[in-house]
């Protein structure tokens, strides 16, 4: 599965995207930030329990509780406003 980061988050973990290969329990959004935090000081930084960003998974904006299996992409970025 491809993870991809944006903005201030790529800058903090240090890479525009990565390929991952997560363990079987790794199984929502929110189980893949967890497990994400374990990989690098940056990942820990930018993925923060508390911090302020969304997720995609396959483009689609989705909360930590929905499930990655299957998805090819998942996204991570800051929030964003618009007018």
């Amino acid at each position: 599965m491809k993870v991809r980061y944006f903005a201030w988050m790529k800058r903090t973990v240090g890479v525009a995207e990565e390929e991952i290969d997560p363990p079987p329990e790794v199984r929502t959004v929110g189980d893949l930030v967890t497990w994400l935090r374990t990989r690098s000081g940056g990942h820990a930084e930018a993925l923060a329990e508390g911090a302020a960003f969304g997720a995609a998974v396959d483009k689609r904006t989705a909360t930590f509780d929905v499930g990655i299996a299957g998805a090819g992409e998942v996204a991570f970025f800051p929030p964003f406003t618009g007018g």
